[in-house]
């Protein structure tokens, strides 16, 4: 099973996102200087891209789905 991936970069920190199982959701994780400082688990890519928006003033058109190893 192929997962997709997000990443952006809003204010001088880096974000990403990740698909796990279904009945597990997505990640949102935020990094400072290449380090992992915020994670956050939600139900699925868009509630994350939501979540970033309010929370850390991401803009939806920034997200670039990036190709999983």
């Amino acid at each position: 099973m192929e997962y997709r991936i997000f990443e952006a970069e809003h204010n001088s920190l880096k974000y990403r996102i990740e698909e796990d199982y279904p009945e597990i959701g997505a990640y949102l994780w935020v990094f400072k200087d290449g380090k992992d400082i915020m994670d956050y688990l939600q139900n699925d890519i868009s509630i994350c891209k939501s979540f970033a928006l309010k929370h850390f003033g991401v803009p939806l058109d920034v997200w670039k789905e990036i190709k999983s190893d």
